[in-house]
């Protein structure tokens, strides 16, 4: 294990009051992404994913069901696998919270929380929202209500539905003493929220002044009993941002785990929705100080998925209340599932607010997957089939290093594609890339082999050619390899290099050069048949 660095990367934990919808399967692409990255990059990755699956608004939805909350999360947990399986998603746990491993963690720190002296006994009086499982306090909802002419309603200023008057017994966070100590770390560690202009919003939450936090409750029992005070349940975000130490041993006193939580703590990415920034920005790097742990290094917060109104071109919020809403399955039909991720991937700009629309989805798969990289794996294999005996040509003495238009644009193209996807840039990424595919098509043009194999004594400049070609398949499979994983590895089988699929090494398996001749080469059905207007 220690032979290779740990690359810990974490979804949220999503909620379980609905099925798995276009949000939840953004963010855990996103991060199968750049966990099939790093391990191409020769990174020991943990990439964890989950159900949170405790708190009022869990037991609510149980209810609406006519079952018990653990009956119901039970019963939600299967359309999650499911379709992460669907998405080749390559998660290597998946956690649930009400899982033994959660309750011992979570009691672990409640008596850490303890004896760091930062949790006290108080009463509650305030708002809550239940859908949101955030306190708010009377300022905020009076501002909120004000800005919307809805005062007196009472309405939460996240998502707009009537908050709750709680009032009630509670443990409390003292998230008031860390102000200052956040701010430090906001000033030294600038990209510890990303995107950038992310990291605006947290600090001027913070320098607003930081209320202490409600961190039990006792008028519903469905979550966390506290160790030393069991008429209380932890509060479902003290309990939610645990899962991801939880997941890497914290709290378990065996060795074993204590060597995990060593090797993989702290965490290189937690990959969030915005709506969630400031429970991971703000109230968890406070819990993790009060009770001395390493902070995570980033919180990458990607925006909202909205839906292109076609007539305005304006993007409006999917629900189904509008009849835009749109579920990953339709998407799938369309697309097939590398298409989806592709898609998601390189057209929404990870960390903006993408507005997505049938049309361009259609748009993108046809210009870029079917007529550009599709159409050069299928033209150069089947040249390479047909002038070559179904094999790759051989490569001659000296064919690596002679110039040529494909050879310029790929030196180097893997440092230039690594500095976009360390910073999950991931459709800067994909230009990279995709300057390569298309330089590729015009080299085909501008060469025209076909007219090349017609006179003998050009045999090498063809089989030049050819080898141009596969050579620039065989690099760019790899580097389209974490968001297309599967034809990615099915191109690279077709021209007899498969065993590179499962590469550590990214930089030196995108070296110019190495492509192996004499191999056999199959044509195949298209890797990315083209749409058909409908």
């Amino acid at each position: 294990m220690a032979d290779k660095p740990s690359f810990f990367i974490t979804t949220p934990i999503y909620y379980v009051n609905a099925k798995p919808h276009l949000g939840t399967a953004y963010s855990t692409v996103l991060c199968d992404v750049q966990a099939r990255y790093r391990r191409a990059k020769g990174y020991d990755v943990k990439f964890l994913t989950g159900m949170d699956e405790h708190g009022e608004k869990v037991e609510e939805a149980a209810r609406e069901h006519g079952m018990e909350p653990q009956e119901w999360c039970d019963s939600q947990a299967p359309y999650f696998k499911e379709l992460w399986k669907t998405l080749e998603i390559s998660n290597d746990d998946f956690i649930r919270t009400t899982e033994p491993r959660q309750t011992r963690a979570v009691q672990y720190l409640w008596e850490r929380m303890r004896e760091s002296g930062y949790i006290y006994k108080g009463s509650y009086d305030g708002w809550y929202c239940v859908p949101e499982e955030t306190y708010f306090t009377e300022t905020q909802v009076a501002h909120a209500d004000e800005e919307r002419h809805t005062e007196g309603q009472h309405l939460c200023p996240d998502c707009g539905r009537p908050l709750e008057r709680v009032q009630e017994e509670s443990w409390f966070f003292k998230l008031s003493a860390f102000q200052d100590k956040l701010l430090k770390l906001y000033d030294e560690h600038p990209d510890f929220v990303q995107p950038s202009f992310r990291m605006n919003e947290v600090r001027t939450f913070v320098e607003g002044g930081l209320q202490d936090l409600s961190v039990s409750r006792t008028s519903f029992d469905w979550g966390i009993k506290l160790p030393f005070d069991e008429k209380h349940v932890t509060y479902v975000w003290f309990d939610a941002l645990l899962n991801y130490m939880t997941a890497v041993g914290y709290g378990n006193p065996s060795e074993a785990a204590k060597k995990e939580l060593a090797f993989r703590w702290p965490a290189q990415y937690h990959v969030v929705g915005k709506d969630i920034i400031r429970f991971h920005c703000v109230i968890w790097p406070a819990m993790l100080m009060a009770i001395g742990e390493a902070l995570p290094e980033h919180v990458f917060a990607h925006g909202f998925l909205m839906v292109k109104n076609e007539e305005t071109g304006q993007g409006e919020k999917m629900s189904k209340s509008r009849g835009n809403a749109i579920a990953p399955q339709e998407v799938i039909d369309l697309l097939g599932v590398e298409g989806y991720r592709y898609y998601f991937m390189t057209d929404v700009k990870p960390g903006e607010d993408g507005a997505i629309s049938f049309s361009r989805m259609e748009q993108v798969y046809n210009a870029d997957l079917a007529n550009s990289w599709g159409n050069l794996v299928s033209r150069a294999l089947n040249m390479s089939v047909k002038y070559f005996d179904g094999k790759s040509p051989e490569v001659p003495e000296g064919w690596a290093d002679r110039p040529n238009p494909l050879r310029d644009v790929a030196l180097g193209i893997e440092g230039r594609y690594a500095a976009h996807m360390d910073k999950i840039e991931y459709d800067d990424a994909k230009d990279v890339v995709m300057e390569l595919v298309h330089a590729a098509n015009h080299y085909i043009e501008d060469s025209e082999p076909w007219n090349v194999a017609k006179d003998p004594a050009r045999a090498g400049e063809l089989q030049d050619i050819i080898l141009n070609l596969l050579e620039t398949i065989r690099i760019c499979a790899h580097l389209l390899a974490p968001f297309m994983p599967e034809t990615s590895a099915e191109a690279l089988r077709r021209m007899s290099h498969g065993d590179e699929a499962a590469t550590d090494d990214l930089a030196a398996a995108c070296e110019w050069g190495q492509l192996k001749g004499g191999l056999p080469v199959t044509k195949g059905d298209a890797l990315f048949p083209r749409l058909a207007k409908k």
